[in-house]
């Protein structure tokens, strides 16, 4: 059926009492609940929520994409171009995907296939939809590629998806899904959990397609910075159901429903906390310190040749040093590849290191496994993903359980007793304690994460982006539980993050880290207030207000990547001189 020709105005998509079920051991549950909307070429509409509020499952039923045969539409419809999506046969669909509506999925190095390079799998995707010779799609790849601003798009056709940073797999992503030249684009969490200032280069980019080809975009999102920044007009959901929509504006400053407020309410904002609430002077050294790092390395070598001997090293760390006091929070910032995780790692020798570090007046260097055992009572980690850092195979209670046994602090009933408190302690029930990981929501799963780190009543928590891919108000909630702790317990905390807003909420000293280096430190009223270094200022500038009338407009989109920190054996890293960070580039010197 030839596809009807639309009226200037029409909406390019209508979406009518879409309903999607899927079957759970209990019966068949509805995920959408009758949602409408329509959407204009040009034009973003943001679909924001909270996870489980049905924003990937509408996503999914109009890429015709359900997971069969679980879930399926129920009903409604989802008119393009004169059809109706929901009712096509999966042959017709094939051709409407790619070519009509394309999707940017939520995880990059998921969605793309380890074992093929970029350029097959860019490629594939261009011929399956429009049939040419392989040369011809090479060249339409290499063009999409320079689109999203990829630079040496050639070259990276030979490369593989884990030699390309976070930011290069969404733009790959990306690339894949314009090469079809789209009237509709879907983009699912496209920047969730990257750094903020790859987060505003992606929303950039996708602000400029749209601009160059017209294209209307559909926007899923929980991160209201990025609905405020992007959306032309919004639609919250919860529970499956439309519980408000409207302009950008009205949703921001004129919120109808509980729900939305709430929503709004539970998002972090840059100065939303006085700049010298809770900010003590540093404590010297020694004076209080409960870690103490002097002049940390960590650097990995990187093997070749046919004797597999090292002849590159990535330096992560570079030569840094800071104390944390007790009852003080120390935030480690910066983007992805700066060191802020091998630096949390270290600190519990995890990774091999050299310099010196003092866990509570005890130096650590050189420590094995069963010297290192006492010491690992007065330093926890939360790591960043807690789905990975749970062992499947167990009930969460064992898991909290499991390092009070190890250390042998508790047997029997008083085992019981120790994991039921701590369960209450974070928020949970003590009959939850018999269930398994994958039974947990995110934030849930991050509390059964804290309860475990807290059972051997640590002196030290490093938490390693533990809050980073969380729903705004599960965010909120275990924000205050880490702060409630502190008060309580006297905790020092190590948190690592890339948010900015978060790290102003809950730090009372900053460190900036860039390429392994520490290139600003201070009381987070100096770092936020006055910040003197480029790069902190990049990182603030790229930080997206929860306000439509506070956008940030252009930002600007660096041609290459961070330098590396790999470097041949024998050579030492450059110090960092940021020299043109207003033009996107970053400059070792």
């Amino acid at each position: 059926m030839p596809d009807t020709p639309a009226a200037p105005d029409a909406p390019v998509l209508s979406v009518r009492d879409l309903t999607t079920e899927v079957a759970t051991p209990e019966g068949r549950r509805v995920v959408v609940d009758r949602l409408s909307f329509d959407i204009s070429a040009g034009e973003t509409l943001c679909i924001a929520g909270e996870s489980g509020s049905g924003k990937s499952m509408t996503a999914l039923s109009i890429m015709r994409l359900l997971p069969q045969p679980m879930a399926r539409i129920a009903g409604g419809s989802i008119l393009l171009g004169g059809r109706d999506l929901a009712a096509l046969g999966e042959r017709d669909m094939r051709q409407v995907r790619g070519n009509d509506v394309a999707m940017i999925f939520q995880e990059p190095m998921t969605s793309l296939n380890p074992v093929l390079s970029i350029g097959h799998q860019l490629t594939e995707a261009i011929r399956v939809h429009r049939p040419m010779p392989a040369a011809e799609a090479r060249n339409l790849a290499v063009k999409a590629l320079a689109a999203v601003r990829i630079g040496e798009p050639e070259r990276r056709l030979h490369q593989y998806p884990h030699e390309l940073s976070g930011g290069m797999r969404q733009r790959v992503m990306i690339a894949m899904a314009i090469s079809g030249s789209p009237k509709i684009l879907i983009a699912d969490e496209p920047t969730t959990a990257l750094d903020v200032t790859v987060q505003a280069q992606i929303l950039e980019l996708i602000r400029s397609l749209q601009k160059d080809f017209g294209t209307a975009v559909i926007l899923i999102t929980h991160d209201m910075g990025v609905v405020a920044e992007m959306a032309d007009r919004v639609i919250v959901m919860n529970g499956g159901a439309m519980v408000e929509s409207g302009a950008a504006r009205q949703i921001f400053h004129a919120p109808r429903e509980e729900y939305t407020r709430m929503l709004l309410a539970a998002v972090p904002r840059l100065g939303a906390r006085e700049a010298t609430s809770g900010t003590a002077p540093p404590a010297p050294d020694g004076d209080g310190a409960v870690v103490t790092v002097s002049d940390l390395e960590v650097g990995f070598d990187i093997v070749g040749g046919l004797l597999r001997r090292p002849v590159q090293r990535v330096h992560a760390v570079e030569g840094i040093s800071f104390d944390v006091r007790r009852g003080e929070t120390l935030a480690l910032v910066g983007e992805s590849g700066c060191g802020k995780s091998t630096t949390g790692k270290a600190l519990l020798n995890l990774v091999p290191w050299n310099g010196a570090i003092t866990i509570d007046g005890m130096p650590i260097h050189g420590l094995g496994r069963t010297r290192m055992k006492p010491i690992r009572r007065t330093i926890q980690m939360i790591f960043q993903d807690p789905y990975a850092s749970l062992d499947p195979r167990m009930t969460v209670g064992e898991l909290v359980a499991e390092p009070l046994v190890i250390h042998g602090l508790a047997t029997g009933s008083e085992l019981a007793d120790r994991v039921a408190w701590l369960f209450g302690r974070v928020g949970l029930s003590a009959d939850q304690m018999q269930r398994h990981p994958h039974e947990f929501s995110g934030g849930q799963r991050q509390r059964v994460c804290i309860a475990r780190a807290l059972s051997l009543s640590p002196k030290v928590i490093v938490a390693d982006e533990s809050v980073s891919a969380l729903d705004v108000s599960v965010q909120a909630r275990v924000l205050a539980l880490l702060q409630e702790l502190q008060d309580e317990m006297g905790l020092s905390y190590i948190f690592i993050s890339h948010d900015m807003a978060v790290v102003e909420q809950v730090s009372h000293r900053v460190a900036v880290m860039y390429l392994g280096q520490i290139v600003e430190t201070g009381s987070r009223a100096q770092v936020f207030d006055d910040p003197r270094h480029p790069y902190t200022r990049r990182l603030l500038d790229a930080v997206l207000l929860p306000d439509p009338d506070r956008r940030r407009g252009h930002f600007p989109i660096a041609d290459g990547e961070v330098p590396s920190p790999i470097h041949p054996v024998g050579e030492a890293p450059k110090r960092v001189a940021m020299t043109d960070l207003g033009q996107g580039h970053f400059v070792a010197g």
